[in-house]
């Protein structure tokens, strides 16, 4: 059981600023190769971001990045890598811990060292939006390779859900299941954007 709650737009504005300034010098870097465009999805665009004041992994952001590359040039792992490495130039200097590459994200980390706690963090997917859903680059460790792999049914048409939901004043109660699923959740592997998912999933079949 946890203790999250609602953060504020005066503690997550600043931060956001921020990784916004790190993305497009990411944007810089990987020019020679190849452009992007970014969103802040879920939770981290509609306000919903959370904070548990009695563990130490501090609050997050989920950013899906858009890779330009039509004519296919690079392999999964090309891209990943190519992405990896220029996010891991740029945020030392902003005070972030190298990437993570996890299953379905590469993931940074700002980390105060004197209280050994994670302030906040940022999840970055690379992921294309195609006519049968979205995609994206999944990390399989066992086998240490990258493949597009699409998202589950539970993706699709995510934010047209979501945007239903609100037209129709049911906000409240997806602000309130959502932290209900974040106290709740017993699995490590699932992400903040894959809790938001269910609620809308799980409010949306309800009333519609």
């Amino acid at each position: 059981m946890y203790h999250y709650r609602y953060t504020t737009k005066e503690e997550t504005k600043p931060v956001r600023a921020e990784l916004e300034e790190i993305i497009h010098k990411v944007q810089d870097e990987v020019r020679d190769y190849f452009t992007f465009s970014y969103h802040f999805i879920g939770s981290s665009k509609r306000n919903m971001i959370t904070f548990d004041p009695t563990t130490n992994i501090g609050f997050d952001f989920d950013v899906n990045i858009y890779v330009n590359d039509d004519n296919n040039e690079y392999d999964p792992d090309e891209i990943r890598n190519i992405l990896k490495n220029a996010l891991n130039r740029v945020v030392r200097y902003y005070g972030y811990n190298y990437c993570e590459d996890s299953t379905s994200v590469l993931a940074i980390k700002f980390i105060d060292r004197f209280h050994s706690r994670i302030k906040h963090s940022c999840d970055f997917a690379i992921v294309y939006d195609g006519s049968k859903g979205q995609q994206y680059i999944r990390f399989n460790k066992q086998k240490n390779d990258y493949t597009w792999e699409y998202r589950n049914i539970g993706f699709k048409n995510l934010e047209n859900k979501a945007d239903w939901l609100k037209r129709h004043n049911y906000w409240n109660e997806v602000r309130k299941l959502y932290i209900e699923m974040k106290n709740n959740n017993t699995n490590s592997d699932k992400r903040s954007r894959s809790l938001y998912a269910e609620t809308i999933n799980n409010l949306y079949h309800k009333y519609r």
